[in-house]
């Protein structure tokens, strides 16, 4: 997805911007969810991946489900959000902000 689109991912927060951006375009362009949605899931773990490594937090997975968990006990679910970003209700900077907010 990277080298496609052409997006500059370096695991920062401020990376989700241009994740969140690419991710209403695609939605803005009308492509169906099932032909997108493989792609959602992986906007969705990059910025789990960034939560994990800006928090110190880990993955977590039941029943093919997959969460972040932050020191603070929080779970958090990047890839549901990506999927509401795409629908117009989610944001994966702000996941990473308030996943963020109190935890360094």
């Amino acid at each position: 997805m990277r080298e496609g689109a052409r997006l500059r991912l370096d695991y920062s927060a401020q990376s989700l911007w241009r994740v969140d951006r690419m991710i209403e375009e695609i939605g803005r362009q009308g492509a169906p969810y099932a032909a997108v949605e493989s792609a959602l899931r992986g906007f969705g773990a990059y910025a789990g991946e960034v939560v994990v490594r800006l928090t110190g937090g880990e993955w977590w997975s039941s029943g093919g489900d997959h969460w972040v968990r932050t020191p603070d006990g929080r779970l958090w679910d990047p890839i549901d959000e990506a999927r509401r970003c795409f629908h117009g209700d989610g944001s994966l900077r702000l996941l990473c902000r308030d996943a963020t907010t109190g935890t360094a």
